[in-house]
């Protein structure tokens, strides 16, 4: 930490601004600090890392900048897509002109698209449906006749979210290929879950959202750059403009309620005062952090289990891969990804595969997981036969997401707790989202909001994440 760091209390009472203490410099964080600033606060961020974004980075390997996994958002997702405005990064992270995602099966040797066309909901995926190579065509009718019985629940119906999605599904008539070629092929990558992992509120939330509100609802964006370019450099220098004042390598150890009211954050070597205080952590950092009192049943929280995200990353000496990505089905291998540009490779592809809900692989030898995966990639992909693998690594995010089991609805708590002053963020929270960007910044937002509301501070210049959804 800085040698010349004042508590926001001391500088604040020059300026006559209100203080707040942003504590996590993930999305969550970041979005919440950027509110906070932007409506008149002396804000401070800490963050215990030497670099912001969560746990959506970049790190070097040798002359690589290499994400630490694949993220993309949907065209949906509108405070994800505010965050990237508010940072300059839109142009470094487009979206599709329209939904097309190609889903190669490695078992039959056939490639089948998942696409748009530009008529209303649900006749925007009627073509794309009806051609599907995957399914059969009871199969496809059945899907159909499912997913409108999907449009018809309601996302918020706490009755949803006690049930799981894959027994939903079977009553509706899906059968086992159908879950895997189209359900959970979108639900894996979404919810970090397969279909009977789910609750069925979150799934429906994700499928209503996506894919059943508007026709471009699930265009694909994703970074051409480096992620730490934008949740790192971009996001630093919007704080920095914003008058943030950030601090990194810097952990909260406490957090106490002053004598004459306000909130006191404890760091190593020195003591925060602030009006507000903003915790943007995981759950179990939160539930260690929080005072005694300000939350109902806090060890609620230990019980929101995190689910792991295991991400292989292959480099090859030639080009093996035409399409920026695929889906595959028949294989373990899920999504791949061209990471070649964006990493600055100038010789060969790098191709990134994400695998969720990796239980079963997250602690997996590195050896093994290269004799399982690049035959598959041979199989999925021709070109790839003979082809020399220049590097072969693996990145393991154990707790890359809460994990969206049935009943973890009722476990999320929102930004407010029963102290005035003390709000939570992360996308773990109440978001109405699962595990993704897009919830991260909304409750960046939520937390915003809340904090400037009880200090009757003006709030239009926030994203509205309600008139948004």
């Amino acid at each position: 930490m800085n040698d010349d760091m004042r508590s926001p209390a001391e500088a604040d009472g020059e300026a006559g601004r209100g203080a707040a203490v942003v504590i996590g410099g993930g999305l969550a964080g970041i979005t919440a600090a950027l509110s906070l600033a932007d409506a008149g606060l002396r804000v401070t961020l800490l963050e215990g890392r030497p670099r912001l974004g969560g746990l959506a980075f970049s790190f070097k390997r040798g002359d690589l900048t290499v994400d630490n996994g694949q993220h993309v958002y949907l065209r949906c997702c509108t405070a994800y897509r505010w965050f990237l405005d508010r940072v300059d990064g839109t142009a470094l992270a487009p979206l599709q002109e329209r939904l097309d995602v190609p889903v190669l099966d490695a078992d039959r040797n056939r490639l089948g698209r998942l696409r748009r066309t530009a008529l209303p909901v649900p006749l925007h995926l009627a073509a794309s449906l009806a051609t599907y190579p995957h399914l059969s065509l009871a199969e496809r009718a059945k899907v159909g006749r499912a997913a409108l019985a999907l449009k018809g629940l309601d996302p918020a119906d706490p009755r949803l979210d006690g049930q799981d999605f894959g027994s939903w599904l079977a009553r509706h008539g899906q059968s086992a290929r159908a879950i895997e070629a189209l359900w959970d092929l979108v639900g894996v990558a979404t919810l970090n879950a397969v279909a009977g992992d789910s609750s069925l509120g979150l799934a429906a939330m994700v499928f209503k959202t996506g894919l059943l509100s508007e026709p471009g609802a699930a265009d694909i964006g994703w970074a051409r750059v480096p992620l730490g370019d934008l949740h790192d450099a971009l996001a630093r220098k919007a704080l920095d403009s914003a008058g943030v004042r950030t601090e990194l390598r810097t952990r909260a150890t406490s957090i106490s309620l002053r004598d004459n009211g306000g909130w006191r954050v404890e760091v190593p070597g020195e003591t925060l005062d602030a009006d507000t205080v903003v915790l943007a952590v995981p759950q179990a950092e939160t539930h260690d952090l929080l005072p005694d009192g300000v939350l109902d049943e806090p060890d609620r929280l230990l019980d929101i289990d995190t689910a792991p995200i295991l991400n292989i990353h292959v480099v090859y000496d030639r080009k093996v891969l035409k399409r920026p990505f695929f889906a595959a089905i028949g294989s373990p291998v899920q999504w791949v990804f061209d990471r070649t540009d964006a990493s600055g490779l100038r010789e060969g592809q790098y191709l990134a595969l994400s695998q969720s809900a990796a239980q079963d692989e997250i602690d997996a030898p590195v050896a093994a997981l290269r004799e399982r995966y690049l035959p598959e990639l041979e199989r999925l992909l021709p070109a790839a036969h003979g082809a020399e693998v220049r590097d072969f690594f693996v990145t393991r995010e154990r707790t890359a997401t809460f994990a969206p089991t049935p009943g973890v609805g009722r476990l999320r708590p929102g930004a407010r707790t029963k102290a005035p002053g003390l709000y939570l963020a992360g996308a773990w929270t109440a978001t109405g989202w699962p595990a993704t960007m897009e919830s991260a910044v909304r409750s960046g937002i939520s937390a915003a909001r809340a904090a400037l509301s009880t200090l009757d501070r003006p709030r239009d210049h926030l994203f509205d994440v309600e008139e948004a959804a």
